[in-house]
């Protein structure tokens, strides 16, 4: 079973795949843009370098790929993959492809209001020793956020299994997934 959380960028993906994970024992997570990161340094300069990796076909058939073995590996043990995923076709290509492998797919949804989720992006600190790159990682997620909120709206928000962050502790925010996937 594959555990897709996505969200905003900011949106507490990581933090919720690693409190899923410890109250799942026999789960691991998977970072889907470690995949990513191998593309762009295989792909280096090449005139094929796309900007955003998720608009490689190889980055999408190779997560698809991962998670279906991790499945095998893991003999159906949840497999948590935190990432965004706000393009609709790619979101179905790959749980399409998840599918065809016999695999199920749960697509949690941590949603919040606009305003929470900007607060959250000023608020956070992804490099504790670095201003500059904290500020960078913030600059980035803000520029996506109308990407996520048009993609909520057209049609993220009924693909999904919708849980509404906006005043959830993040504990809280793992019961609900919990209980949306059926697991104790």
């Amino acid at each position: 079973m594959i555990i897709w959380i996505n969200g905003p960028f900011g949106g507490g993906k990581t933090t919720t795949a690693q409190l899923l994970h410890q109250q799942l024992t026999t789960s691991l997570i998977t970072d889907p843009e470690e995949i990513g990161f191998v593309l762009r340094k295989s792909i280096g300069d090449h005139p094929s370098r796309r900007k955003d990796f998720q608009d490689y076909p190889a980055w999408r058939t190779l997560v698809a790929c991962l998670c279906a073995e991790l499945d095998r590996q893991t003999q159906g043990g949840p497999v948590i993959a935190p990432m965004t995923l706000l393009r609709r076709e790619y979101a179905e290509e790959i749980f399409d492809a998840l599918a065809k492998a016999g695999v199920e797919v749960h697509h949690l949804l941590l949603h919040a209001d606009s305003d929470t989720i900007r607060a959250r992006i000023e608020g956070s600190m992804e490099f504790p020793d670095s201003e500059e790159r904290s500020e960078k990682v913030r600059v980035f997620r803000r520029r996506k956020l109308e990407v996520y909120e048009q993609a909520y709206g057209s049609w993220l928000g009924e693909r999904a299994d919708v849980i509404d962050t906006t005043a959830l502790t993040p504990d809280q925010v793992v019961a609900e997934a919990l209980t949306l996937l059926n697991l104790p």
